[in-house]
């Protein structure tokens, strides 16, 4: 399972997101990947994974398929209920 966040050190919403993202890294080492791509330092990244606007989670299935795309600003407790979901899969 993978969690991907696209975003930009100096976006508000992405910067608000920065600490959940962190804290949902720890708990769930082990379990899922959880992932930030900073899409102005990489602008490449936003091509690849087709980013219309900042910041947008990509989730991620055990076989690497995408199963859902969120765009904007996400809560912890959705972004957990959307991992738990995926790793009862």
């Amino acid at each position: 399972m993978t969690v991907i966040d696209l975003g930009a050190k100096s976006c508000v919403p992405c910067r608000m997101m920065a600490p959940i993202l962190s804290e949902l890294k720890v708990e769930y080492a082990g379990k899922a990947d959880v992932v930030f791509i900073d899409v102005w330092e990489n602008p490449d990244q936003s091509e690849a994974y087709g980013i219309r606007v900042i910041p947008t989670q990509i989730f991620y299935d055990k076989s690497g398929a995408e199963v859902y795309r969120h765009e904007g600003f996400m809560d912890k407790d959705s972004i957990r209920r959307m991992l738990d979901v995926l790793l009862k899969g």
